[in-house]
């Protein structure tokens, strides 16, 4: 009998400016099973959720870990949604190896900012940079910007958030 491995809590980030497009980075290196394909690199911001953390709380930390940003109201979320990893050929002792992939909670926030406050390319609490570039896009073309095992979520979150689109 196998022991089936859990999902790993997580936030998203559908970040809208005022045109209606959301925030994508691009993914400079692979993370273990979070494997980036050339052509695929596009990504909207995610992250694990702390121990001890709400998911409101931990996607406002992701945000600004990830980008920067901290000038964002919440307009919406989804229900939990789940994405598997692909298959893993790396250490067991990677701290993505124990899960299965990701169960995620997207969020729909109005960036409220200016651009010049994104910077995705610094250290913010220990965590090293995941993209080398950022751009705003229509929410609609996203999920054909990332990998395939994410396309199915993106595509719901699409959906979700297509009034805060337009």
């Amino acid at each position: 009998m196998t022991i089936e491995k859990p999902y790993r809590p997580n936030v998203g980030v559908a970040l809208f400016n005022a045109s209606g497009e959301v925030l994508i980075g691009r993914r400079f290196k692979d993370d273990g099973p979070e494997i980036v394909l050339p052509g695929l690199e596009w990504q909207m911001p995610q992250g694990g959720i702390d121990a001890d953390e709400n998911p409101r709380e931990a996607v406002m930390r992701e945000l600004w870990e990830e980008t920067g940003a901290t000038n964002a109201q919440y307009l919406d979320e989804t229900d939990w949604l789940t994405y598997e990893f692909p298959d893993f050929a790396g250490p067991a002792t990677h701290r993505l190896a124990k899960f299965r992939g990701q169960r995620q909670k997207w969020f729909a926030l109005r960036f409220t900012g200016r651009d010049d406050e994104i910077d995705p390319l610094q250290s913010r609490n220990g965590q090293p940079a995941e993209f080398d570039q950022w751009r705003w896009e229509r929410l609609d073309r996203v999920a054909d910007l990332v990998v395939p095992f994410r396309r199915e979520v993106y595509r719901t979150v699409a959906r979700h958030f297509a009034k805060f689109a337009r």
